[in-house]
């Protein structure tokens, strides 16, 4: 509840002093706040001076208890005399925390008292100074503190500033870092694909046309190799100067219109036939200088990093290179040892023999295998094929001392199995760490029974003139060489005239994934597919075709011996049977005599596909069997 207000009329100085004094008890009873307190009256002061200056006022005080939690309050409303009465008047309010008693009557405000009250307001003053003062040093403090830290802020975000550019400065070495090591793995990994396709093979030639495709166009637009063996020449016989330089100095060179300081490389003027492109010119050195690998550049040109490693590629470029010439000349000495080791083929009588020999693909293309054919001095023909174990010269030159030592023993006419214990002890004796497989058959003139013996030898196959087929596969016997005391034993077996005996190696019926068996039931169907026209009228033809469908994958890391064995059929002695379009007979043809069979000579003319002479000796039939 707002106590009825109290107005007074101020005219002089004192009547404001005596306002002044009673709203100063008012305040000072309500506990205000000195500050506020002391604002308060101050405004009140100043308000009254500038009343009194215009002829007075009317000077109106309100108080208000504190009810229901809200505060009290004193108010006062001053209207200066010479205010119009519509405009408000002015207003000032201090919120008091205790009710105020209210206002003391006007009349017992004493003027003496305005000593004290100076004195009072004086105190106040002093008080607010102080507290002034106070608050004043509070700021001053405050404001140091927030000096020194703003002055540490901006430290740190000097620090942090810094710190930034650093991690920056570090993320871009760790990029770079990091581009390095990509493009260091990225060289490293191409050289060593790069080497392992040029070493994997053993022909320079196929090395050469693998070059361009490794090279181009991530490490070079164009490739040029110059092998000073051959003369390879692929720029129209021209040679830039920095090619003929690195061939003389030994050095690789590095021709372009600016130096590129590279590692190891020395910097020439441009080449005059390629004066726009930067040329790398690098020596193919092995264990002599073989040549010179000539690579232009691809855009931009040629960095350190990539220049070593290109060096180093030609490095192992030249030793593959120099590998492949090795062995090339190698195995071309190899084979023309092991071609001249294999037998020419008799002609015999009533016989017709053709061989087929091919060396392994793959490899030092040099083994053990061999075949070989001649008479003993009984007449009877010896057919022979065997197999040296392991490659290379050794086995070489031991197929050759048993192709020898075999011919040795049949010169005392011993049976296929003599020749062969024989050959076992020898090999035993002079080489116990070697083992060879071998099979001898033996046909006599005019005798239908062969006679073989094998030491673990792969067993012959027999086409009958009908065409049916069979694998002559009685027990074998141990190999030669094999540290046991074994005696071979001679097997036999009919022949029909016309029928072909097939002796091989492994080579031919061999392959890793299927094994022997199905390689000689192929060879046995590819045997009984030939006609019996086919191979009387040519049986080195009947042996290539024999070859064709067994080795129609053209990599083989075994030799291949295959030795046809034609029984000659008994034919027609009239000339007018006689096939004109038959070639003629390279050797006299001698058909074996018997009770019910002539004997028929036929000779070649020399002069076209007829014969010259027919002579027909024995035989009870006679001239009817052969019509």
């Amino acid at each position: 509840m707002t106590a009825a207000p109290d107005t007074w009329t101020i005219t002089t100085a004192e009547d404001a002093a005596r306002a002044r004094i009673l709203a100063a008890r008012l305040t000072a009873d309500a506990e205000a706040p000195a500050p506020e307190r002391a604002r308060f009256l101050i405004a009140l002061t100043a308000q009254l001076r500038r009343c009194l200056r215009h002829g007075g006022a009317e000077f109106v005080l309100t108080t208000r208890p504190a009810i229901a939690g809200a505060q009290g309050h004193v108010r006062v409303a001053i209207r200066p005399a010479d205010a119009p009465l519509q405009s408000p008047p002015w207003q000032l309010t201090l919120t008091a925390p205790r009710p105020p008693h209210g206002a003391p009557p006007w009349a017992d405000v004493d003027v003496s008292e305005l000593a004290e009250a100076v004195l009072a307001a004086d105190e106040d003053s002093a008080s607010r100074l102080e507290h002034l003062e106070r608050k004043d040093r509070l700021v001053r403090f405050h404001r140091e503190e927030l000096h020194e830290t703003n002055q540490g802020v901006l430290a740190l975000h000097a620090e942090l500033e810094a710190a930034a550019l650093a991690q920056q400065d570090l993320l871009g070495a760790e990029r770079t870092a990091r581009a390095e090591a990509e493009n260091a793995r990225r060289l490293l990994t191409f050289l060593a694909d790069a080497s392992a396709a040029v070493t994997a093979s053993l022909d320079h030639e196929d090395i050469l046309r693998r070059l361009p495709g490794l090279l181009v166009p991530d490490y070079a637009a164009d490739v040029d190799v110059w092998l000073f063996d051959e003369g390879h020449m692929s720029r129209g016989g021209g040679r830039p100067a920095a090619a003929v330089t690195a061939a003389r100095t030994g050095r690789p060179q590095h021709a372009a219109a600016h130096p590129g300081h590279l590692p190891g490389i020395d910097d020439l003027p441009p080449s005059a036939l390629a004066p726009t492109q930067p040329l790398l010119c690098i020596p193919l050195t092995a264990h002599r200088m073989l040549g010179v690998l000539t690579l232009t550049a691809p855009a931009p040109g040629f960095d350190p990093d990539t220049s070593v490693m290109l060096v180093e590629f030609a490095r192992r470029m030249a030793i593959a290179l120099d590998n492949a010439h090795r062995y090339e000349q190698n195995r071309d000495i190899a084979e023309a040892l092991q071609r001249a080791q294999l037998t020419e083929l008799p002609r015999v009588d009533g016989l017709a023999l053709a061989a087929r020999y091919l060396p392994a693909t793959l490899g030092m293309n040099i083994g053990g295998d061999w075949y070989d054919a001649f008479a003993q001095p009984d007449g009877s023909v010896l057919a022979v094929i065997g197999d040296v174990t392991g490659h290379g010269l050794r086995a070489a030159i031991m197929m050759g001392q048993l192709r020898t030592a075999l011919r040795a023993y049949a010169v005392e006419g011993d049976g296929p199995g003599r020749i062969l214990t024989r050959l076992h002890h020898m090999l035993h004796h002079q080489q116990p760490d070697l083992y060879a497989t071998a099979l001898i058959a033996r046909f006599r003139p005019g005798d239908p029974t062969l006679v073989w013996a094998a030491a673990g030898h792969l067993p012959a196959v027999v086409r009958a003139p009908d065409g049916a087929v069979r694998v002559l596969d009685a027990k074998p016997g141990v190999m030669l060489g094999v540290p046991i005391a074994h005696e071979f034993e001679d097997h036999t077996v009919d022949l029909l005239p016309g029928s072909v005996l097939a002796l091989f190696t492994d080579g031919l019926v061999e392959r890793r994934a299927q094994g022997i068996d199905p390689g000689i039931e192929r060879l046995s169907d590819a045997l009984s597919a030939l006609s019996t026209a086919q191979l009387d009228h040519d049986l080195d033809a009947s042996a290539e075709s024999l070859l064709l469908p067994m080795l129609h994958d053209s990599e083989r890391d075994d030799d291949v011996c295959l030795l046809l064995c034609l029984t000659s059929p008994v034919r027609a002695a009239h000339p007018l049977a006689h096939d004109r379009r038959r070639e003629p007979y390279a050797h006299a043809a001698a058909f074996p005599a018997g009770p019910d069979r002539p004997v028929v000579r036929a000779q070649p003319t020399g002069r076209g596909p007829g014969l010259d002479s027919v002579e027909i000796m024995g035989g009870e039939g006679g001239l009817r069997d052969c019509l």
